[in-house]
């Protein structure tokens, strides 16, 4: 990832909305989820959520399959990994250990 995708990435996830939309799908993993299922839970109109997932969309933060008449829309865990990479990619100076307590945070429990 440069420069000018983690900004736009950034962006994407700094706005209440679409931080909570993101956050949602890496709770649902593989399963997604419907993009009016997604407005539902959030209490959002479908339009508004339709505009939030676009901008993570084009972030690279979330992907989609259309099924049918419906989108289903997931977290992209390849985007996220890109973001934090970019985000760590020069971190401790050296001294990885100094980092540990960082990875342990973010390293999936399930």
């Amino acid at each position: 990832m440069d420069k000018s995708n983690a900004i736009e990435a950034l962006h994407a996830l700094a706005q209440d909305t679409r931080l909570d939309v993101f956050r949602l799908l890496v709770k649902q993993g593989a399963e997604g989820m419907a993009a009016g299922d997604i407005a539902e839970a959030l209490g959002v109109r479908q339009n508004t959520m339709s505009a939030n997932l676009s901008v993570l969309a084009k972030a690279g933060m979330v992907r989609s399959e259309r099924e049918g008449r419906v989108i289903r829309y997931f977290a992209n865990f390849d985007g996220m990994r890109s973001l934090l990479a970019f985000l760590m990619e020069d971190c401790c100076g050296g001294n990885p250990e100094l980092c540990k307590p960082v990875l342990d945070e973010i390293v999936c429990a399930c």
